[in-house]
């Protein structure tokens, strides 16, 4: 079974002018960056993600508020709160997830492994259980 997710500590500079965080593809996430993309303005009580991916990675980062993180490899669920921008979640593929609890002006950095491709979700559960050898 698949370990459900990694925090990984990104380098943060401090500096009385403001702080900066750097995320560097091969470095300090193990694969190169495809694509970028960021969730905002989440209204209350909403859900993002609700699936899984077959090839594609991610590091899911709270840049700004917080949100929870619902991983499932099929066979045990962990919940990660992400609310530090120098922290970011590392998500194998084969593993579900959901993002909730966004708090007020909460923005959800997410950077993958694979530009996207239709294709690489499973937003089916059941067939994520079957995808991953698990059965109900």
């Amino acid at each position: 079974m698949k370990e459900l997710g990694q925090l990984i500590e990104l380098q943060k500079i401090q500096d009385p002018r403001g702080n900066l965080t750097v995320a560097e593809g091969i470095t300090q996430i193990p694969f190169d960056i495809a694509r970028a993309y960021w969730v905002y303005d989440v209204p209350g009580g909403e859900s993002r993600g609700g699936h899984a991916h077959k090839r594609l990675k991610q590091l899911v980062i709270a840049t700004s508020g917080s949100f929870t993180v619902t991983l499932d490899n099929g066979k045990e669920r962990k919940k990660y709160l992400l609310n530090h921008p120098w922290q970011g979640l590392l998500i194998d593929t084969g593993i579900w997830r959901t993002l909730d609890d966004f708090s007020s002006g909460a923005v959800c950095l997410v950077l993958a492994s694979h530009r996207f491709e239709e294709e690489d979700y499973i937003y089916d559960y059941d067939e994520f259980l079957k995808y991953v050898g698990c059965s109900k």
